[in-house]
């Protein structure tokens, strides 16, 4: 990502209402989307016509639907989105890379929970649809319809389909929680943008050769308003995996010094970890 886009990206998770489409538009600039081609516009505007597509082709399933219910909404939207423009889930998703960023499930039509859901959350946004994100452990959905009042939740990665209570429990404690209705609260938009920075970072995690991937995915969230404070260790310890010895032993003794108020035996351990990454460059 280039310095501007980064700039960009800053600015939006710290505006009043933060475009969570767009912030999630601009993590392609780590990747394939280069601004050089045109500006940092022109480089997202293949992705915002494809939403365009899709607003459209839901607009004309709500076209004769008077006051559709959130069951209704649900499968209007489903018919749409999972049905005529075939967007959903898939074989192999979660070993790509792509099923994250989200110019690339709007390009491949295939994509993790979080991003497939990101898609009917913003096409809903454009409709005026009563559309949130619910971010069950493991499996996000959306929640359709009023969150204090009536509403259904549906499964985008799945076509779409409702989930019963009972359903919702399942996926709840298979993500190692009971359902509660905190659980079902819709998610900020900057919760999400951080869950899908942080699945990034755990894909990259698994394969030590995108450890670049891991440490873009650390820094972006470092740049939202609000982040676990262990990103700044983990930032630094990716500085020198990546051979920036001397910046990610600087990184370690800031968040050494952090630590000293409440946790002088992890304080220690950083600095040692510090002392080890400036022998490297021997």
């Amino acid at each position: 990502m280039t310095e501007d886009s980064r700039e960009r990206f800053a600015a939006e998770a710290r505006g009043e209402t933060p475009d969570l489409a767009l912030l999630c538009l601009l993590m392609g600039f780590e990747t394939d989307l280069d601004p050089a081609d045109g500006g940092i516009d022109a480089c997202l505007a293949p992705a915002r016509r494809a939403l365009d597509r899709l607003s459209a082709l839901a607009a004309a399933a709500f076209r004769t639907a008077d006051h559709p219910s959130p069951a209704d909404t649900a499968a209007l939207l489903a018919g749409a989105l999972a049905g005529s423009a075939d967007l959903r889930g898939g074989p192999g998703v979660y070993k790509r890379l792509e099923s994250s960023l989200l110019h690339q499930v709007l390009r491949r039509g295939r994509g993790l929970p979080i991003t497939v859901s990101i898609v009917w959350i913003t096409v809903a946004r454009m409709l005026d649809l009563p559309v949130y994100g619910v971010a069950l452990p493991g499996h996000f959905v959306v929640g359709i319809g009023d969150p204090d009042g009536e509403h259904v939740l549906a499964d985008p990665f799945h076509g779409g389909r409702v989930l019963s209570w009972e359903e919702a429990e399942e996926i709840a404690e298979e993500g190692g929680y009971p359902l509660d209705t905190a659980l079902l609260r819709p998610a900020e938009p900057l919760d999400i943008v951080l869950r899908v920075l942080g699945n990034i970072r755990a894909w990259a995690a698994a394969r030590p050769e995108h450890a670049r991937t891991q440490l873009w995915a650390a820094e972006l969230s470092l740049l939202l308003p609000r982040h676990p404070a262990q990103l700044r260790l983990e930032r630094a310890e990716l500085l020198v995996k990546t051979g920036r010895f001397v910046e990610g032993a600087a990184e370690m003794d800031s968040y050494a010094e952090i630590l000293d108020a409440f946790d002088p035996e992890s304080a220690k351990r950083v600095r040692l970890e510090a002392r080890a990454a400036r022998y490297r460059l021997n």
